[in-house]
């Protein structure tokens, strides 16, 4: 009902636990009159009286008397609320909700997230997998707290932080090993290539083979790094992926990788709006993300 607040509500249970407007007043250090007048408020609003004084204490009316149970219902579940809000506000619990692609929820983000679990325990952490422009327009829709994503991202509304440079390099079954340092635009441009469907990587691999004037076309398209290696390896074609995705390359063998001529690195960083709040969680992911 408008104009019904909770602070009459519990005034109003408070003078009929107590008995009297002096000792709720004492409770709630403020003065009698204050507790006479949030009362008199509420039977205002109500258009009913609420207490009685028989003797010296004072009673529920009948019309109290049923507003009271409701009053306790009240009650209980504004603590309930309040126990709930509470580890929110102590930060021992709370959700982050982060962006990234494949290749970074892999082989960066697990031990990350592994930290921010062992130090807060009750976070929760929803993680989504993308391109970056899908993810882009989740976090510009407050889908997403953060992206962990290929830079550039350009958005008056966003701020970038940079977290690391992973190196492109190519991608070749062992025993076709060029036995070059650094493997040209020209010559991988000769090999059947197997590319990563979208996304800012693929977007910057094909600005290299631009820059030599080159426009190589694929023979195979595939949504996953993972699936790439295991094509390379069987000897299906050649490829460009992230040195990251590279860290346990023992797992998986006959593959062989060098560097690119020219050099092609590709930079990640954490992308959030301008105006995120920041809560425990989230200042926990960007302390454990970005450089000191």
């Amino acid at each position: 009902m408008k104009g019904l607040s909770f602070d009459q509500l519990q005034t109003f249970a408070d003078v009929i636990e107590l008995g009297s407007f002096s000792a709720t007043a004492d409770r709630a250090g403020v003065t009698q009159p204050a507790i006479s007048l949030q009362l008199r408020q509420l039977e205002r609003r109500l258009g009913l009286r609420l207490v009685e004084r028989v003797g010296r204490r004072m009673l529920p009316t009948p019309a109290g008397s049923d507003l009271l149970v409701h009053v306790r219902r009240i009650q209980e579940e504004m603590n309930r609320a309040l126990e709930a809000l509470a580890p929110h506000q102590s930060g021992a619990v709370g959700r982050i909700r982060i962006g990234t692609g494949a290749t970074a929820c892999i082989y960066l983000l697990p031990p990350v997230l592994r930290r921010l679990k062992e130090d807060m325990p009750g976070l929760e952490i929803a993680v989504e997998t993308g391109n970056t422009p899908d993810l882009v327009r989740m976090i510009e829709a407050n889908e997403l707290d953060a992206g962990l994503l290929t830079l550039p991202v350009t958005h008056r509304s966003f701020e970038t932080l940079p977290v690391t440079d992973d190196e492109l390099v190519a991608l070749f079954p062992a025993r076709d090993a060029p036995g070059l340092p650094a493997i040209p635009a020209v010559l991988l441009a000769q090999k059947p290539l197997l590319f990563y469907e979208g996304g800012a990587t693929r977007r910057i691999v094909e600005q290299w083979f631009a820059d030599a004037g080159l426009t190589p076309k694929p023979v195979m398209e595939l949504g996953s790094v993972e699936a790439i290696k295991r094509l390379v390896a069987a000897g299906l074609g050649w490829a460009i992926v992230p040195a990251l995705a590279l860290t346990d390359a023992d797992a998986v063998p006959d593959l062989g990788h060098c560097s690119l001529s020219p050099r092609l690195v590709r930079s990640l960083g954490l992308v959030m709006r301008r105006d995120k709040r920041l809560t425990k969680g989230l200042r926990a992911l960007v302390a454990a993300l970005t450089p000191r």
